[in-house]
C-alpha cells in the first residue's frame, strides 16, 4: 500500500444488509472489501494484503468470528481486529481477546458515529504500528551497516556511554579482548577485571580523564596470541557539546617490530649500488625467515595480515628478478613477452617501486631491448 492509497479494511458478516450498510458508511474514507464467507475472507486477506483493519461478526456459519480472527492473527498479525456481536457473553469476550487478540469489541446495534470513531482509531493504530516497524527496520539496517563499517576498521573500537557501559564494539576489539557478545550492556571496568586485564582497566580509567591525545601500550594475552595494542581514548560529544561517553581505541602494534625488520631489508636492497645478485639472494633468505616469524606469532590482525602480504609480494619480486637474470644468461632466445610480464609483476609487487636498485633498472632495460631487437648477449645484469 502506497502513501496515496486509502487504508484497506475488510468487513465479514453473513448478513448482506449489514455488509451494504458498512460499505456505504466507510467507502468514502477507506478501501472497503466485504464478504459473507469467513473462509473467503482469509483468501481476500492473502490476496489484498496489507489490510489495516478486519471487522467481523461473531456468529457466522462454518466459522465463528473468534475462529476467524485467530486465523487472521496467525496469518496477518499486523492487521487490527474488531469483533461485532449481538450477544453479551463475557466468556466469548475473553476468548476473543485471548485467541483473536482483538482491538475492540462492539455490540449490535451500534451507534454509527461510535463505530466510525473506533474504526478510525484502529486504522491510526495500524498506521502507527506500521511506521514504528519501518523505523525499527531502518534502525536495524543502519545499525547493521554501522557495525559492518566498524568491523572494517584497522583498530579495535569500543563505544562507552557516560557511565562507561559498553554500547557498541567491533570485531577487532572483541578479538583483542578475547570476549564474545557479552561486551554490550556491561561496564568496561568489570569486563576487563573479569578477564584479568587489570593493567588495561587502569589504563582505560586513566586515559578517560586525560585531556590530551595520550596513549599507552599494553600486551593482551587474548586466546594465547600475545597481542600488543596501543590504547587511546576519545570523548564523544553531542551537537550541543554535551558529554555522551567515550570511544576506546585498541590499535594492534604487535607487528611493528617485525615491520621495522621488513623495512630494513627493503631499504638495504633499494640502496644497493653495486652487484645485486648476492644482496638479492640474502634478501630472499631474510624475507623467508621473516615470513616464518610472522606466521609463528599466531596473531590475526589487519596489521599482521598486511605485513605478511607485503613480505610475500616482496619475495615474489626478488624471485622474478633472479629468475629473469638467470634466463637471459642461460637461454639464447627466451620468451621475451614472458620476461616482460615477470618484470612488470616484480615491479608491481616491490613495496618501493619508485626506488628500484640501479641493477634492477638495468635489467628492465635489457629485457625491453631484447624484446625490441631479439638480440640477447647472454650476460648477467645483476
Amino acid at each position: 500500500m502506497t502513501s496515496t492509497e486509502l487504508p484497506r479494511i475488510l468487513i465479514v458478516d453473513d448478513e448482506e444488509a449489514i455488509l451494504e450498510t458498512m460499505s456505504f458508511t466507510f467507502m468514502d474514507v477507506y478501501d472497503v472489501i466485504t464478504t459473507p464467507d469467513a473462509h473467503r475472507a482469509l483468501e481476500l486477506m492473502d490476496k489484498h494484503s496489507p489490510v489495516s483493519v478486519v471487522i467481523t461478526d461473531q456468529r457466522m456459519p462454518e466459522m465463528t468470528g473468534i475462529e476467524l480472527l485467530k486465523e487472521v492473527y496467525q496469518r496477518h498479525p499486523d492487521s487490527v481486529r474488531i469483533m461485532l456481536t449481538g450477544f453479551t457473553d463475557s466468556d466469548t469476550t475473553i476468548q476473543a481477546i485471548n485467541d483473536g487478540h482483538i482491538y475492540a469489541y462492539i455490540n449490535k446495534p451500534w451507534e454509527p458515529e461510535e463505530l466510525k470513531q473506533v474504526v478510525r482509531r484502529a486504522v491510526e493504530h495500524y498506521a502507527l504500528a506500521a511506521e514504528n516497524r519501518r523505523l525499527m527496520s531502518d534502525l536495524r539496517s543502519a545499525a547493521s551497516i554501522m557495525q559492518a563499517v566498524m568491523d572494517q576498521l584497522d583498530v579495535g573500537a569500543i563505544a562507552l556511554d557516560r557511565d562507561a557501559v559498553v554500547r557498541a564494539f567491533n570485531e577487532p576489539a572483541r578479538a583483542f579482548l578475547g570476549l564474545g557478545d557479552e561486551l554490550r550492556g556491561h561496564r568496561i571496568q568489570e569486563l576487563l577485571a573479569q578477564k584479568g586485564l587489570d593493567d588495561l582497566r587502569i589504563a582505560v580509567e586513566r586515559l578517560a580523564v586525560e585531556q590530551d591525545c595520550s596513549f599507552e601500550d599494553h600486551d593482551l594475552p587474548a586466546g594465547g596470541k600475545g597481542y600488543r595494542v596501543r590504547v587511546s581514548s576519545q570523548a564523544l560529544e553531542g551537537p550541543d557539546g554535551e558529554h555522551l561517553g567515550r570511544v576506546v581505541f585498541l590499535k594492534e602494534i604487535s607487528h611493528e617490530p617485525l615491520r621495522r625488520d621488513f623495512d630494513e631489508i627493503v631499504s638495504r636492497l633499494s640502496q644497493e649500488q653495486g652487484g645485486l645478485r648476492a644482496p638479492l639472494e640474502n634478501a630472499l633468505t631474510d624475507l623467508g625467515a621473516l615470513a616464518s616469524r610472522v606466521g609463528a606469532t599466531g596473531v590475526v590482525s589487519p596489521g599482521m595480515g598486511e605485513l605478511a602480504e607485503r613480505v610475500s609480494r616482496s619475495r615474489t619480486a626478488v624471485e622474478n628478478w633472479l629468475d629473469v637474470d638467470d634466463v637471459l644468461a642461460r637461454d639464447e632466445y627466451p620468451d621475451a613477452q614472458l620476461l616482460l610480464d615477470r618484470m612488470r609483476v616484480a615491479g608491481q609487487r616491490w613495496p618501493r617501486s619508485e626506488e628500484l636498485p640501479e641493477r634492477i633498472t638495468a635489467l628492465t632495460e635489457r629485457v625491453e631491448s631484447y624484446y625490441e631487437s631479439g638480440e640477447n648477449p647472454r650476460e648477467r645484469v645483476l
